[in-house]
């Protein structure tokens, strides 16, 4: 899924240009896609200060930009198959749907059950680091795949829907997850669709 969401997107972003809106507060299609490869192919800038890697990347035309997410290298985060699948999964899906929902007209779109299967398993370990500074008891389930229990204890709120609509939901776009069911207090309710869950 991880490579099939690649696809999409470079071909979404190549059809929409480097201009276009993202749901990435700031970010157009140029920002999120310099986000991409930085963070496949100089990862060690976010974490030691690298800013003039960041700043050749910055200065790519777009087309090599969109190529070079296209194509990761061999050594990269994208260029095993394994960690591709675990890395890149729901990274490249939360993306992917930050561009399609920026624009006027998106859809949903219809995921098979194995596609859902994937983002569960990828979903699980954030939606624990997101939510674990919550005031309250979060049980997040996903019919047909799982529950998982976060948040730092307290009263109880269950979230449930579909792994696609709680991946953007407990990644912080809560107000563009669509069929996302929140049970419990009507305040802690509106407190977490409010809420901003880092991850």
């Amino acid at each position: 899924m991880a490579r099939s969401e690649r696809s999409a997107l470079c071909d979404l972003l190549t059809e929409l240009g480097e201009q276009a809106p993202t749901l990435c507060e700031g970010w157009t299609t140029r920002d999120l896609a310099v986000h991409l490869v930085v963070r496949e192919r100089r990862p060690w800038s976010a974490v030691a200060g690298g800013g003039g890697a960041r700043a050749r990347v910055e200065r790519l035309p777009f087309a090599e930009l969109v190529a070079a997410l296209r194509q990761p290298p061999r050594w990269s985060l994208g260029g095993f198959s394994v960690v591709d699948r675990i890395v890149n999964t729901l990274e490249l899906f939360i993306h992917h749907e930050d561009v399609r929902r920026a624009q006027p007209q998106w859809r949903p779109r219809t995921l098979s059950r194995p596609q859902q299967a994937a983002l569960w398993r990828g979903l699980k370990p954030m939606a624990k680091l997101g939510l674990r500074r919550f005031p309250a008891t979060v049980l997040v389930e996903a019919p047909e795949h799982g529950r998982l229990r976060s948040g730092r204890g307290g009263p109880g709120l269950r979230v449930v829907g579909a792994p696609s609509e709680l991946a953007l939901f407990v990644s912080g776009r809560q107000r563009v997850a669509r069929e996302v069911r929140l049970i419990g207090p009507d305040a802690l309710a509106e407190r977490l669709s409010g809420a901003r869950l880092d991850w």
